[in-house]
């Protein structure tokens, strides 16, 4: 015991599944610790919702020891707790979308990754708690309340991903899913301290999509570290024939080295586009010292300013995100009794594709190539392309979103995440890794580009940089820290 909380529940996944393989500590023990960790925590913080009841858990631990003891392994999840996003189907839990309209709505089957992580023998415990319809990052929904950062219980932990975040941020889960569409993983990983990857579209295939319209929106891992988050990748990612663009590669556990020289490295600071965004005082300059660690290890950062208007890369995704909200709004909307249960931005969505021809779409999808080739020309000079992963500091609770950020009015609801949009724009994978604390103790990240379908170079730039600066490990949460009494 650390202090009163176990030590089981500060320890990384891969550390937990090997102890759990050598017969260390045994699956029913480590959903103990667990579930008496989330029953302490969890009602300060209200990250993990629809928990399931303490008896059914405790039996499917049960069921994971004795494959144990036959020898079934089933895989590097084995018997480890996981809670799984509230936008997700798992089979016989509710998901609700943060939406009263779906309180009761029940899954008759799981997700294609939730199969995978099944496969790999987690024990899916419950959700974690999303802004409704996942519109916003700031997590809170009128079914299950706000949720809260661990660093500051009056604050916001981000989102969309947020009670991901703050449940992982609070030692509730060893890792963590999520989505990301305008930075639903890497706005909630710089407001808790972690590690999240937005990876290439089809890295880690999702079925519930339209199967030949790619989008934006991906699904993606969350850890405390770097080794973490390349094994839940390996268990989410593979080809799967229910999406063919998925990305035709074998789906394996294997994990290759994360061993890395960043000698050399050319990476391409892009920070507020010149000068286009506004930051909050103090983001940037924590972005700035985490790259001088960079170049400490030997890389060589250079300041860039793409050739390209980032206001018609905002406006433009702005007009692809409510285009593509039309389909699970649509018969919510002509509902005029569920028309009234929706947020504002659900229905500003929604009016605002109305006004949508066909035309636009296909202009604004010429915007986005567009700004793709830029990005490639980019990879020419450089290894990586950085960018903050916020603009503010996590914000009060009970604000719905910044509407104003350096004396910039934000003229939309997720304008004050522009930052981020660059990236999706791009389609390129996206690690968020964590740069420090503001003078008011608030985390903070950024955001480590690289070409398509380079996520294991992400990975091993990203390591690299944990085991210089070790953030994660150096500042848990305050009420994290003095539980454990250190």
């Amino acid at each position: 015991m650390s202090g009163d909380v176990p030590d089981v529940v500060l320890t990384d996944a891969l550390t937990l599944g090997a102890a759990i393989r050598g017969k260390r500590i045994s699956c029913f023990e480590l959903m103990t610790a667990f579930l008496d960790h989330i029953d302490r925590f969890n009602p300060k913080i209200n990250a993990i919702v629809s928990l399931r009841g303490r008896d059914e858990l405790l039996a499917e631990a049960r069921e994971r020891d004795a494959q144990l003891a036959r020898g079934e392994i089933l895989g590097p999840l084995h018997g480890l707790p996981q809670a799984i996003k509230d936008l997700v189907a798992v089979k016989d839990l509710p998901t609700t979308f943060g939406s009263p309209l779906f309180r009761d709505n029940v899954a008759s089957a799981d997700a294609l990754f939730v199969e995978r992580m099944r496969k790999a023998g987690a024990i899916i415990i419950g959700k974690t708690n999303v802004p409704e319809f996942g519109l916003g990052s700031q997590t809170f929904n009128p079914v299950f309340g706000p949720t809260r950062n661990p660093y500051d219980l009056s604050k916001t932990p981000g989102g969309s991903s947020g009670g991901a975040g703050a449940a992982l941020a609070m030692r509730m889960l060893p890792v963590a899913d999520g989505s990301d569409h305008g930075g639903s993983l890497r706005n909630p990983a710089a407001f808790n301290n972690l590690f999240a990857l937005r990876p290439t579209y089809g890295r880690v295939p999702n079925a519930d999509e339209d199967a030949f319209i790619p989008g934006f929106s991906v699904l993606g891992p969350m850890a405390r570290n770097v080794p973490d988050l390349q094994m839940l990748l390996a268990v989410q990612s593979g080809y799967d024939a229910r999406q063919p663009y998925s990305i035709p590669e074998p789906h394996s556990l294997a994990t290759p080295s994360l061993d890395i020289d960043p000698k050399g490295k050319r990476i391409g600071w892009i920070g507020d586009f010149g000068g286009h965004i506004p930051f909050e005082a103090g983001v940037l300059e924590l972005c700035r010292k985490a790259l001088r660690m960079l170049e400490n290890l030997g890389c060589v950062v250079e300041d860039v300013t793409p050739d390209f208007d980032p206001e018609q890369i905002f406006q433009n995704w702005a007009l692809l995100r409510s285009w593509g909200n039309w389909k699970r709004i649509a018969p919510l909307y002509a509902d005029a009794e569920k028309r009234k249960q929706l947020k504002p931005e659900a229905l500003w969505e929604f009016e605002r594709c109305l006004k949508i021809s066909g035309i636009d779409v296909r202009i604004a999808a010429g915007v986005r190539t567009d700004w793709y080739q830029v990005v490639r020309k980019l990879f020419e000079r450089f290894d990586y392309l950085v960018l903050p992963s916020a603009q503010v500091f996590p914000f009060g609770v009970e604000t719905h979103w910044p509407a104003e950020i350096a004396g910039k009015k934000m003229d939309m609801y997720h304008r004050w995440m522009e930052v981020m949009i660059p990236v999706t724009m791009s389609g390129c994978p996206a690690i968020g890794v964590p740069v420090g604390f503001s003078a008011a103790g608030l985390p903070m990240g950024m955001q480590i580009v690289a070409p398509m379908r380079s996520e294991q170079s992400l990975l091993q730039i990203a390591n690299a940089y944990d085991q210089a600066t070790q953030w994660v490990t150096k500042r848990p949460p305050p009420i994290l820290q003095e539980a454990v009494g250190r």
